[in-house]
């Protein structure tokens, strides 16, 4: 057969982008998506097919970089200090969330709080939307029991509803449902198939402007052995200020060694994780390569996990971990 030059070129184009793709993005762009008729909760067979099978984010997005080789803050000491080197790692088994069919009905949800700095609706929130920390590892309230808002604040409340086939993410904060409906104290959607960020200054579900749901630890991940992404960290203490992918901040402190929010912190590539078990290897590989993002005020160290009683209980490993065993990093020049 005869080669024309536009023929070569194109084969060129795809040999490059062959080249350019990571393992992960060519296992994900070559595993087919389950078809997605009726709303799926994230700790079933059915979602693991799912998310196996989705693009969370461009693969530039920051939420996918590499930073096992960005080079340190220069005041990661200091910034490590001011969250608490001897305080242990954890986790919170807490961001629920659930897997829409595209055509999933949408309906209004009622913004009470941020709605200056919401995302309109309607949304396609369906009836088992969860609820965050539902259902966990003990005995689980029924669902319809925890969606119900209470009158005061009585916890974050988040709720993450994913819309797999068109790559669209919705997330609320204090959600549940009252007399009158759904009702949410903020609401963001987040096109997962661009690098867009809330405008400068806006808050989301997370203090920090960020999107929860790329960052949760699931279950799917830790079955293959590594966790592929950045995930969000809380610290109780933060500065009043940002860095990019945040665009919001929840602090009066201005002290420097303070974390801002979106600022990057990394597990030392030095820390033997050979000791620890597969689930919990899973998630310090994660850490060694995409870091984690301070993404709220809260408990220092703690990361998201999913609620799916499918992961074993982490803390008494995890709280082998130390502050002092991650540094600030930053993004190259």
């Amino acid at each position: 057969m005869k080669t024309t030059p536009i023929l070569l070129l194109a084969l060129l184009c795809v040999v490059a982008h062959a080249a350019d793709e990571s393992p992960r993005l060519t296992r994900i762009r070559s595993t087919k998506m389950p078809a997605i008729t009726a709303p799926v909760l994230f700790n079933t067979p059915q979602a693991d097919a799912i998310l196996s099978a989705l693009e969370i984010l461009p693969p530039d997005n920051p939420f996918n970089q590499d930073v096992s080789a960005w080079p340190l803050h220069p005041r990661s000491r200091a910034i490590v200090a001011s969250i608490g080197p001897d305080k242990p790692f954890r986790y919170n088994p807490d961001m629920a969330f659930v897997l829409v069919p595209p055509d999933q009905p949408r309906v209004p949800v009622n913004v009470l709080e941020y709605p200056g700095e919401s995302d309109r609706g309607p949304f396609p929130v369906p009836d088992n939307v969860p609820i965050e920390g539902w259902p966990g590892h003990d005995k689980p309230p029924p669902l319809a029991d925890v969606q119900r808002r209470p009158p005061k604040y009585g916890g974050d409340r988040h709720a993450i509803v994913v819309d797999p086939v068109n790559r669209m993410l919705y997330e609320f904060f204090t959600f549940g449902r009252t007399a009158d409906g759904w009702a949410a104290g903020q609401a963001s959607v987040f096109d997962l198939k661009t690098n867009k960020l809330r405008p400068d200054g806006w808050t989301s579900a997370d203090a920090a402007g960020l999107p929860i749901f790329p960052a949760v630890v699931r279950y799917d991940e830790i079955q293959r052995g590594m966790v592929e992404h950045a995930m969000r960290v809380t610290v109780r203490r933060t500065r009043r200020a940002y860095v990019a992918p945040a665009t919001h901040f929840a602090s009066r402190l201005t002290d420097e060694d303070l974390p801002r929010m979106g600022e990057r912190l990394r597990l030392r590539q030095d820390f033997d994780v050979s000791k620890f078990s597969p689930p919990v290897q899973a998630i310090l590989k994660g850490l060694k390569t995409y870091g984690m993002f301070v993404a709220d005020n809260g408990i220092e160290w703690a990361i998201s996990v999913a609620p799916d009683p499918r992961i074993p209980v982490l803390h008494e490993e995890l709280r082998r971990i130390r502050g002092r065993d991650f540094e600030v990093v930053v993004a190259p020049k």
